[in-house]
């Protein structure tokens, strides 16, 4: 037999993405790169430090790229950035890479319908407002 399935085990070789992700609405590159923020996070912390550059090159984008889609992902509720500092041998600092912070999946799906329903009553308000003009018209004073 020239190819043997090896089996892997289920908990080093994978992550869990959830499965609400998908109904947020998600560019595709902010889905890849939340998807590297979570295979990259400590499952005790829900941390991580990856650099733009490390994201990037993970997922095929542009440091700039990476940037816009984590503030896609921040503005969506799914994460929390942070800047960190490195004080170098010499005592100097600098600063260092972002911390992320993944926040619970519910947080995002709840903000995600709220702002669905403020559309939705925007749209509704706007629509009552343009027959109440309609009406005006008509019957002018």
């Amino acid at each position: 037999m020239l190819w043997q399935y090896t089996k892997r085990d289920a908990v080093k070789n994978f992550f869990p993405l959830p499965n609400e992700i998908f109904s947020l609405g998600l560019s595709s590159g902010a889905l890849a790169v939340y998807s590297y923020l979570l295979y990259c996070e400590d499952r005790k912390t829900y941390q991580c430090y990856p650099s733009c550059h490390s994201i990037g090159k993970a997922v095929h984008m542009s440091v700039n790229t990476v940037r816009k889609y984590v503030a896609e992902l921040e503005g969506r509720g799914l994460i929390i950035t942070e800047p960190t500092s490195i004080i170098t041998r010499d005592g100097r600092k600098h600063n260092g890479t972002l911390r992320y912070t993944i926040l619970p999946i519910q947080n995002a799906v709840d903000l995600y319908n709220q702002r669905q329903l403020w559309r939705l009553e925007e749209t509704v308000e706007q629509m009552r407002v343009s027959k109440e003009l309609e009406g005006n018209e008509e019957h002018p004073a």
